[in-house]
């Protein structure tokens, strides 16, 4: 039980101190966005709605059993489902990132980007921490259609990009899906900065050296 106990208290800490990093960054604002991590039983902790990620309280994060029952905390944020797609098609991952960060929302906006995969590999840290992106079509916030679009695109990548609305990201562990909505928010502030101009993306043979 002990074991148990530091484990949550750990990872509570932990997204209470990844929000603040990303509020503080301005990678987040106001009350949006939201983390999820879990737990080794399969439990989730997720961020409240309504929560400002620049001061999140640990004790008072929202708690979903392992079948997706909220179970204590706070009332959840009606994203929600969108973590519980990703952790359902990547069944390695401990931790999902939603964020409306400015960049990679304006990416998500524009008319002719590739629905297949958004971002060119501009750099190795984008295709190591990223690689594939696609974009899933614009729903409402909260609307339950978008859990079976982001769980059609979730089966192959572990990163997708709402249209109009912003990336949701899992990874391994909370630091590696922190690490890896960072590199997504920047290659697309690189992305839109090259705007019109010709462009050296990586080739196919210097992305799969990266994949070895």
């Amino acid at each position: 039980m002990t074991a148990v106990v530091s484990e949550e208290t750990r990872l509570r800490d932990q997204i209470a101190s990844v929000g603040k990093s990303l509020f503080d960054r301005s990678l987040t604002f106001g009350s949006t966005g939201n983390i999820s991590a879990r737990l080794s039983n399969g439990d989730l902790l997720m961020t409240p709605t309504n929560a400002s990620l620049g001061n999140l309280d640990p004790a008072r994060l929202s708690r979903f059993s392992a079948d997706g029952v909220h179970v204590g905390g706070d009332k959840p944020t009606k994203e929600a489902f969108l973590h519980q797609c990703m952790y359902c098609q990547q069944k390695m991952s401990g931790a999902v990132l939603h964020l409306h960060s400015t960049y990679a929302v304006a990416v998500s906006i524009l008319a002719d980007i590739d629905p297949n995969d958004v971002l060119p590999p501009l750099t190795a840290y984008y295709v190591m921490r990223v690689g594939n992106l696609p974009l899933v079509e614009y729903y409402p916030p909260g609307d339950v259609a978008l859990a079976e679009a982001v769980s059609e695109k979730a089966a192959k990548s572990h990163a997708v990009l709402l249209a109009n609305h912003g990336p949701v990201v899992a990874g391994k562990t909370l630091l590696d899906a922190q690490y890896a909505t960072e590199e997504l928010e920047e290659t697309s502030k690189l992305f839109l900065l090259l705007g019109g101009q010709k462009i050296r993306p990586l080739t196919a043979e210097q992305r799969s050296h990266l994949s070895r």
